[in-house]
């Protein structure tokens, strides 16, 4: 089982790249974000390495860090999210943005990654809304997201969203702000503390 690789970048291609470990070339897949963080041909890098054994193959995916090789074993315990599934996610969406389209069940999010519908987006927001990390930071503060809005705070998520804000961040704003200012808060004051919020986080 090999967990992890250091060599010289050969190859770099739209999904993969060639790593050169000793004078053997091991073909690692990737996602688009983590290829394009590496520099040309002769680059020496480390790979975390997830390891897939089929009967007649071997399989490598390769991770930047270990939390994007963590988020990637957790999107394919998700039933119709295979190996490729799983990179395509990661090449659309960073894993903070995937745990928090999670966390606030924004279906519309996961579906900017290729292949990725609906119904599938549907699946993986039932199946792994209460097993991510909902750490979602601020400037200055770091709390967790609800895994689902009271209509108090749906309405007032919707206006910062009208306002041009994605959705993940504005759920983090006004949940931010309810701790803040308490449950019965007026609507009008959630908005206005999320909007400072997001102002201060430089969003």
């Amino acid at each position: 089982m090999i967990a992890k690789l250091t060599g010289i970048v050969d190859t770099i291609g739209e999904t993969f790249l060639i790593l050169d470990v000793n004078g053997v070339g091991y073909f690692v897949s990737c996602s688009s974000r983590t290829l394009s963080n590496f520099g040309e041909k002769g680059e020496k890098i480390t790979l975390f390495i997830e390891t897939v054994m089929r009967a007649e193959s071997l399989q490598l995916f390769g991770f930047e860090i270990r939390e994007e090789q963590e988020c990637f074993r957790l999107l394919i315990t998700v039933q119709g999210v295979g190996m490729r599934m799983a990179l395509a996610l990661l090449s659309a969406l960073s894993r903070q943005d995937i745990y928090q389209a999670i966390a606030s069940q924004d279906k519309a999010t996961l579906t900017r990654a290729d292949g990725v519908g609906p119904k599938l987006a549907s699946r993986i927001v039932t199946e792994l809304k209460d097993k991510v990390p909902l750490e979602v930071g601020f400037t200055s503060n770091v709390y967790s997201l609800p895994s689902s809005l009271s209509p108090s705070l749906e309405e007032a998520t919707s206006a910062l969203v009208n306002l041009g804000y994605r959705r993940m961040e504005a759920v983090a704003a006004i949940s931010k702000a309810q701790q803040n200012l308490g449950t019965e808060a007026p609507l009008n004051d959630l908005i206005r503390q999320g909007l400072s919020l997001l102002a201060r986080s430089g969003t």
